[in-house]
């Protein structure tokens, strides 16, 4: 498939090729297909667009020929054939083969992605909207130069970034991460060369999905001086906005140091954050 929309994304038909349980409410899944040749990122927290088959159909139906009107002819299918339409992070990617990941959360009630990826199994297609340039807008996690601290918060759903974050960052810099998750089963391993400090948050059982637990650990925490830090906050969007009022208000850190990103909101769908948007 080579249609393509505004550059640097365009649309890859990929396949499941195997899927990996990482915890209680993760799963990775792999894909790959011949499109990925001309898919190119730098990684981090690459934000892409996944479309899964509609409840009952075997393969994704997005306009893809339509070109940069796909949007409105994706809109216009009936509610039956639509492809559902997700945002994630890509984990990983890799070649020879070209192969990339993306860890889902699941969650009950399950939705749409969640309920897929439980089930996903070797050959289930999917299309991709991703990136053909390997720095693109879709990556947001970008310290200056002078960055002498980087913080990340994280709960489940930016989990992935935050750990391609951290094991991308080279020897010799200062990081302290938190990462929120459901239960104490999905703390993950992370390999890294920097010299990060790793907190992992477990909600447990019956916690809220946007309890206090984040700004509560952020505010009695002693962070190691310094003069130009980095902030990475991704998560749900009232909780992301806690927290950055707390970096910016309370740690007098310079908002433009502060990169935030909602990645859901609770009570609402994907396509009710759309519709606001």
């Amino acid at each position: 498939m080579t249609t393509g929309v505004a550059a640097p994304f365009r649309f890859f038909s990929l396949q499941v090729v195997r899927t990996r349980r990482l915890g209680p409410s993760l799963v990775r899944v792999s894909f790959a297909g011949e499109d990925l040749r001309a898919f190119h990122s730098l990684g981090l927290d690459q934000s892409l667009s996944l479309f899964i088959p509609a409840e009952g159909l075997s393969e994704p139906h997005v306009p893809v020929e339509l070109g940069d009107d796909w949007w409105q002819g994706w809109r216009d299918l009936p509610d039956d054939v639509r492809a559902v339409m997700r945002s994630y992070t890509l984990r990983g990617l890799r070649r020879d083969p070209d192969e990339v990941d993306i860890d889902f959360v699941l969650h009950e009630p399950a939705g749409p992605a969640s309920a897929w990826a439980a089930r996903a199994g070797e050959g289930d297609k999917v299309l991709v909207l991703g990136p053909a340039v390997a720095d693109n807008r879709a990556i947001r996690f970008r310290p200056p130069e002078d960055t002498d601290l980087v913080v990340v918060w994280a709960d489940e759903t930016a989990v992935p970034a935050a750990c391609a974050i951290v094991e991308s960052l080279p020897a010799g810099t200062r990081a302290r991460f938190w990462l929120e998750v459901p239960e104490a089963g999905d703390v993950l391993d992370v390999v890294t060369e920097a010299d990060a400090e790793i907190t992992w948050l477990v909600r447990g059982t019956g916690g809220s999905e946007t309890s206090p637990m984040a700004l509560g650990a952020l505010r009695d925490a002693q962070l190691p001086p310094a003069e130009h830090p980095y902030v990475w906050i991704a998560g749900e969007s009232g909780c992301v906005k806690e927290l950055r009022r707390h970096f910016v208000r309370d740690r007098g850190v310079d908002r433009r140091r502060v990169t935030f990103v909602g990645y859901w909101r609770q009570g609402l769908t994907e396509e009710q954050l759309r519709e606001q948007a």
